[in-house]
């Protein structure tokens, strides 16, 4: 190692430059093969040509980059007979030749002869390709033939250059990718220079890749003095920063190949390294001059998120069967879950709130009546089991002191976590034998979450506690009293921060039992908020916030304040956004990255109770709550559009809802009216009945909920089931 450095020292000082520079984005030499950057629109004019390097590039294209050995490769490696007609653009290159000279030639009149035919080079006015769009024609070639090659139509393509007389790239451009695959690096290292990098920065850059590629092949190959050489006389030299210098210098210490590349985090020369490595160079090499991999199939993958994002309703897997490049992508709203397939009446109080297991094959009920449920899902509407099974409550937990209002299933589904007032419960989900009591916490505990590594769970109340526990239930760490009194909180699922909602100043905040009675609490009750849909007041009195915390430090990394009470919070599976819940009458998309508000859903009827939203659909495209007209409504996320009103629950509030994890056409409410409802997409087939009466105030029709259909009480569980037996089919 020492000897290392003192080559790297004795360097000659001619070679350094003035400042250092950070070659790539990490201190490890591993290369990267995506770009996030995004494309920009192309201008052209008609004295541009192919391949021309005194214009800037405009475009940064966002590329996949397959195996070079899966395809074809570029048109300079094809075989066709003679050479291809020019139209005229040659921008200082020689016409590619597609790698033979043979029987054709390039004739007088524009005309090629190809396998014994004679192919006429068409020429067509403008550059447009067609008179009323942008699109160029040249640029639109290319890529036709690019990906036409790419499939393996090699003589097709080899046709299309000849027609048209636009090449998909040069000979120096087809030298340049061979030579890098090839590991010639002195040769690709020449070539560089020819391939239009206009930046000195831009070359510097591709020229430390380049040596960073064949010092390790070197090293790999146990040449460590010539990989010396190349560390000393040629990355050096370029400025690189010290410490990834000698990060670089410290793999000469590798005693094997194996261990270098772990070290390096690199596949090695016969692994895909050199298609990586070139792929990172596209970023420096402007794209008209090499296109980047795939570029058409690039394009139509931005064209299917696009299609995506327009599609309000969609709610189905964007693969081969549903995205078509005949028609716009469009999902049917027939397959929206809209109906109530099932009501469920065992509770005999108000249901706070449900959660579904992981497996969706359970869902989990929180009720007044100081009870919790674990139901058996029944089969679905577009089930195909030759025998359909119907929902049963699988386990009634009632040893609880007071209301439930929290639920949390572990990550294998094994225990379910429920909380009444300040009592946190663990129950054995297959026997519904209680665990272990929790009583920590001195006030009403109103989250409880797993952690998304499944290690433990964590907890918050009106106490400003946050305590977080082992899976078995002993306290792991206690983070002592925060600066709100904590209404909900959620772990986003990277398991890098901690999102919590409540009331700052808690001395102006009067006893939560003057709250509750306003709700029907019973004479020799313990008043209950325990998640429930009483939250303790603040309105004018009190300030709410919305404090982000580093999960490793356990330090606020933003406190935002906001008026009006805050109820629930909710983490997309991406750990951007945060779901608020927000009285008055408001839903909040609250980006956790910068800090603010994305969007807002309204609608909704939320001022005196705790109404719990969540994500839906298969994307998480959907936004859904609860409200206290008794009602569901649902939004699209990304447009903030109110997509459905879901009628069917009795008086008072939907306090809850759940989408079901592992089916993207089912979710389930709650409601005040001690009913949970089971929404589902009609099957093909069944027609589903309109409802006049609230046709006018939406902009969309929505469903009467069991309209057409009858109640059967089932034997022995006490479940209510819509039938669908009798609805109309087509």
């Amino acid at each position: 190692m020492s000897f290392a450095l003192c080559l790297l020292h004795a360097a000659d000082a001619e070679h350094t430059r003035a400042r250092k520079r950070q070659r790539i984005g990490s201190s490890s030499p591993r290369t990267s093969s995506h770009r996030n950057t995004t494309d920009q629109p192309t201008t052209s004019t008609s004295s541009r040509s192919i391949m021309r390097l005194s214009q800037s590039d405009h475009d940064t294209p966002l590329s996949a980059s397959p195996d070079m050995a899966a395809h074809a490769g570029p048109s300079s490696g094809a075989a066709f007979d003679g050479l291809v007609a020019t139209n005229g653009h040659t921008n200082g290159f020689t016409p590619v030749t597609n790698g033979n000279q043979g029987a054709g030639a390039v004739m007088g009149n524009g005309v090629q002869k190809h396998h014994g035919k004679s192919i006429a080079r068409v020429n067509l006015p403008g550059t447009a390709l067609y008179d009323d769009a942008f699109v160029d024609r040249e640029e639109f070639v290319r890529l036709v033939i690019q990906s036409l090659r790419d499939v393996g139509y090699i003589e097709s393509a080899a046709t299309l250059e000849a027609e048209s007389g636009y090449t998909m790239e040069s000979p120096e451009v087809s030298r340049f990718r061979q030579y890098i695959l090839d590991g010639m690096w002195t040769k690709a290292d020449a070539a560089l220079m020819q391939l239009g990098v206009e930046e000195d920065e831009g070359l510097w850059d591709a020229k430390f890749l380049i040596s960073q590629q064949k010092y390790l092949e070197l090293l790999e190959a146990r040449k460590p003095t010539a990989a010396l050489q190349v560390l000393r006389n040629e990355l050096a030299p370029l400025n690189v920063d010290s410490d990834q210098l000698h990060t670089l210098s410290s793999l000469i210490m590798c005693s094997e190949p194996e261990d270098l590349r772990r070290r390096a985090g690199w596949d090695g020369a016969s692994g895909g390294s050199r298609q990586q490595l070139l792929d990172t160079l596209h970023d420096y090499i402007p794209s008209a001059v090499m296109i980047p991999q795939r570029r058409f199939s690039t394009l139509l993958q931005q064209a299917r998120v696009y299609q995506r994002q327009r599609c309000v309703y969609h709610n189905s897997p964007l693969n081969s069967s549903s995205f078509s490049l005949y028609s716009d992508h469009r999902c049917n709203k027939s397959d929206f879950p809209r109906i109530t397939t099932t009501i469920l009446e065992v509770h005999i109080d108000e249901v706070w709130n449900v959660e579904w297991s992981h497996d969706g094959a359970y869902l989990a009920s929180a009720s007044k009546d100081k009870s919790a449920i674990i139901w058996r899902r029944g089969s679905s509407l577009d089930s195909a089991s030759s025998s359909p099974r119907d929902w049963a409550a699988h386990l009634i937990l009632r040893d609880h002191p007071y209301s439930v209002g929290c639920l949390a299933w572990s990550l294998d589904d094994s225990i379910l976590l429920t909380s009444a007032e300040n009592f946190i419960k663990l129950w054995n989900t297959k026997t519904g034998v209680c665990i272990r009591t929790l009583d920590d916490h001195t006030e009403t505990v109103t989250a409880i979450s797993w952690l998304p590594d499944g290690s433990g769970f964590i907890s918050g109340g009106l106490d400003r506690n946050i305590i977080i526990w082992d899976a078995d239930g002993k306290v792991r760490d206690v983070w002592g009293a925060t600066a709100i009194r904590i209404t909900d909180l959620a772990v986003t699922p990277d398991f890098t921060h901690l999102v919590a909602i409540g009331m700052e100043d808690p001395s102006s905040i009067p006893p939560v039992s003057e709250a509750t009675q306003s709700r029907g609490v019973q004479a020799g009750e313990a008043p209950s908020t325990a998640g429930g849909n009483v939250p303790p007041p603040t309105g004018s009195r009190g300030t709410n916030r919305m404090i982000v915390f580093d999960l490793a430090t356990k330090q606020a990394t933003s406190s935002t304040r906001l008026d009006g009470e805050l109820t629930s919070v909710q983490v997309s599976q991406d750990s951007q956004y945060a779901l608020i819940n927000h009285s008055p009458n408001e839903i909040y998309l609250w980006d956790i990255h910068t800090n603010r508000i994305a969007r807002k859903y309204t609608g909704q009827v939320q001022g005196k109770h705790v109404i719990r939203s969540c994500f839906g659909g298969i994307d998480g495209n959907f936004v859904v709550s609860g409200s206290e007209d008794g009602n569901v409504y649902v939004w699209h996320r990304d447009t903030g559009s109110l997509l459905e009103v879901l009628s069917g629950h009795g008086e008072g509030s939907v306090n809850s809802v759940a989408w079901n994890p592992t089916n993207e056409r089912m979710f389930a409410s709650c409601s005040d009216d001690h009913s949970i409802r089971i929404w589902e997409a009609s099957p093909p087939g069944m027609m589903v009945v309109e409802s006049p009466t609230m046709q006018p105030a939406l902009p969309l029709p929505f469903v009467e909920k069991g309209k057409g259909k009858t109640r059967q009480r089932l034997e022995g569980n006490g479940v209510d089931m819509v039938s669908g037996s009798d609805m109309t089919r087509l």
